[in-house]
This record gives structure tokens, C-alpha cells and sequence, in this order.
């Protein structure tokens, strides 16, 4: 099955403000976001992509703009069941206000019990998130092979919830999981099982690539370290 790259969008204005952008219209990398993006395609510049998927909001499209100027064959695809999490009444809203939202609190210690006032639950969310990357996995598979890697920009929750999904992990916990704006997450995924093979990496990705073929292959057994690597 194929290995997923899951790219976090460049820091946002909304990021630097303490705004819960939601699906806000208009808010788009700041300085130093589109600078992360300028930078993503020489961190992936030793992977084969099959496809780029994409939210359709405008901060992912902005930081998936120059792996796309750079692989001009490189199709992509926007994905809505990859879209940031609904947060209704809570869009724009700050941070620092919503902290002291009794719903806050649930968000944070019991998020599948969470549902955003005007908006979605968040099992919602991560139910949708789940399917998109089934569905793209069978695809991927079917028209370029069970080795092949295809990037996927996002949202931070939307990774936390995947992450979780590909460790078993319910949802109560996704909370601890943490991803950087334009950080590099990775799957892989097998017939049985998935492997997280990066989570939040900020740096060298070259180990990501597909390595050359083997008698036995072996060299696939050292990509993520330990007996349980893939």
C-alpha cells in the first residue's frame, strides 16, 4: 500500500494571531509561512510523488504552490473531506477567549464527546479525515503502485486525528499528539497494518524515498528502526 505524506499548511496569519481560523476565508500564510513553503520541495526532492491532494482552503493551496512549480507534472486534487474542522461559532475567534469555553475543556480531555456550536463533531472530523485517506490509498495503489508516495496538505487536527487513526489510538487521545506548521508526517501503509514512520519532522526527509530493491529486501526493514518496522 502507499506511503502518505502528510504536510501541515505554513504558518498562517491566523497562527500568529492566536485565531481559531476554522474555515475562514482569507487567511493565508504569513512571512515566515510562505518561507516553510519555499522550502518544502527541496525536503521532498528524493521522493517520487504520485499526486498531491490538497484541502481546498487557501493556506494549504499556498503551501503546496512551490512543490507544484516545481514538479509541473505533478497532478493535484482537492480533497473536501480534508478540510479544517467546522468550528461553527468559534471561527475567528480568539484563542485566548475560547479558553475559558466550558466546551474548551472537552475539546481538550474528551474531544469525541466535543461538537463545535454551528458546526461539526469532532468524530465527524475524524471519520470523514479516515475515509478521504482510504479511498486516496486505494487510488494511489491502483494507479501507480502499492509503493508509491503521494503528499496530502492539511490541517493540524486533521493529523493528530489521522496519526491517531493509523496507531489504534481512540480519539480521546489525539490531543497529545503534536504536528509544526508545515511539519512532515509520514505512513506507511501495509495489507495488515499502518506504520508511522514521521511525525512533525521539520528537517531531512531523503529516508522517506523508496530504496533500491533487494534479493530479500531488506532494506525496507530499516525504515522506521525496531522489529515492528515495515
Amino acid at each position: 500500500m502507499p506511503t502518505l505524506i502528510l504536510v501541515r499548511h505554513g504558518r498562517s496569519t491566523a497562527n500568529t494571531a492566536g485565531i481559531l481560523a476554522g474555515r475562514t476565508p482569507g487567511v493565508r500564510l504569513d512571512d515566515h509561512g510562505r518561507a516553510q513553503a519555499e522550502a518544502l520541495p527541496a525536503r521532498l526532492a528524493a521522493i517520487p510523488l504520485a499526486a498531491a491532494v490538497s484541502s481546498p482552503l487557501e493556506r494549504c493551496r499556498e503551501t503546496l504552490a512551490p512543490l507544484l512549480a516545481a514538479r509541473p507534472g505533478l497532478a493535484v486534487h482537492e480533497e473536501e473531506r480534508v478540510n479544517e474542522c467546522d468550528y461553527g461559532d468559534w471561527s475567528g475567534r480568539k484563542l485566548s477567549e475560547l479558553s475559558g469555553e466550558p466546551l474548551m475543556e472537552v475539546v481538550q480531555q474528551h474531544p469525541s464527546a466535543a461538537a463545535f456550536p454551528g458546526g461539526e463533531s469532532m468524530r465527524h472530523m475524524h471519520h470523514r479525515a479516515a475515509e478521504a485517506v482510504r479511498t486516496w490509498n486505494t487510488r494511489i495503489a491502483e494507479e501507480h503502485g502499492e509503493d508509491a508516495a503521494y503528499v496530502l496538505c492539511t490541517h493540524g487536527d486533521i493529523i493528530k486525528s489521522l496519526v491517531a487513526d493509523a496507531l489504534g489510538l481512540h480519539l480521546d487521545l489525539f490531543q497529545r499528539i503534536s504536528v509544526q506548521p508545515c511539519s512532515v508526517t509520514a505512513i506507511r501503509f501495509t495489507r495488515l497494518r499502518p506504520f508511522l514512520v514521521r511525525l512533525g519532522d521539520t528537517g531531512d526527509l531523503d529516508s522517506l524515498a523508496p530504496r533500491p530493491a533487494t534479493g530479500d529486501d531488506a532494506g525496507r526493514a530499516t525504515v522506521g528502526g525496531g522489529t515492528g518496522a515495515p
